[in-house]
């Protein structure tokens, strides 16, 4: 079965919520955060069992991304 990507367009004030929305979905095996040139950013592999664990430090990071961002976009890999 292969994986099926979506992707978001972003404003740097909404990256923190989107993830949120994301992770809450819970069907999410990777979440990548692109600039608005499309390069890659940051990456973050979830696992089904972490899940509770990684939500803190992954919103920590995407709030000090959102700050340094104006657009971007955010790419999610889903099962």
């Amino acid at each position: 079965m292969a994986n099926k990507k979506e992707e978001f367009k972003v404003s740097g004030e909404e990256i923190v919520e989107k993830i949120k929305e994301i992770i809450k979905e819970g069907n999410a095996r990777k979440i990548i955060i692109k600039n608005e040139n499309g390069k890659s950013v940051v990456e973050f592999p979830l696992t089904v069992g972490a899940i509770g664990a990684l939500i803190a430090p992954i919103l920590a990071a995407a709030g000090a991304i959102a700050a340094l961002l104006t657009k971007c976009t955010i790419v999610v890999e889903k099962k």
